[in-house]
């Protein structure tokens, strides 16, 4: 059975920075990708960063790049978020994926794999 785990989120002020990791449990995702999701409240659920496996392709939404940045240690089967000045309008429930194809980075149905979701809250 394939898992995918969270952690890192939590409340934090605006300006200040969190790491998500995500572990993966049950499989690899040799040659597939690996991203991060987030859902604000009363909105729908986007793209935020992504990465393949070689870390060849990597890919932000416009709203995080240059604040956030996806990383991955394939010997952990882990993968992270660093998230720097972070803004109220970072405020979600961020969710980590992946899958074994490696195409179409920032579309939430190219993902068969998902984790439950960690909240970040981030205050003014």
């Amino acid at each position: 059975q394939v898992r995918l785990v969270e952690s890192g989120g939590g409340l934090v002020q605006a300006g200040d920075s969190l790491r998500l990791s995500c572990t993966a449990s049950g499989r690899t995702f040799s040659s597939g990708k690996m991203g991060w999701f987030r859902q604000g409240q009363g909105k729908e659920r986007e793209f935020v960063a992504a990465i393949t496996w070689n870390s060849g392709r990597i890919r932000y939404a416009e709203s995080v790049e240059g604040r956030f940045t996806i990383s991955r240690d394939n010997a952990k089967n882990t993968w992270y978020l660093q998230m720097n000045s972070l803004t109220p309008e970072d405020t979600a429930i961020y969710y980590c994926a992946a899958d074994q194809i490696w195409v179409l980075l920032t579309e939430t149905s190219a993902y068969n794999y998902w984790g439950q979701g960690t909240q970040v809250t981030v205050s003014s």
